[in-house]
């Protein structure tokens, strides 16, 4: 009986040893992903919250004004050419 007990008792160590080493691989694993992540996403040109609240704020200023018909930030309007 003590002897079962003994197995029981180093299958659950090797148990726990294997499970600590597959968290610690799947935390690298991560880790690794997150690096790759942030090395991809260097080369791309972000805008800040700041500056994109700015901009969505002066959309939305410029929506309203043409919906009212009194936009003057806007384009002006090609001109046809005569040829």
């Amino acid at each position: 009986m003590q002897s079962q007990k003994k197995i029981f008792e180093d299958m659950a160590k090797v148990l726990n040893g294997a499970a600590g080493t597959f968290a610690g691989m799947a935390r690298e694993v991560q880790e690794g992903a997150k690096e790759r992540a942030r090395e991809f996403m260097g080369g791309v040109d972000f805008v800040s919250r700041e500056e994109f609240d700015v901009l969505a704020e002066r959309v939305a200023t410029l929506e309203a004004a043409l919906r009212a018909g009194t936009a003057t930030d806007a384009p002006p309007k090609e001109r046809k050419s005569k040829k």
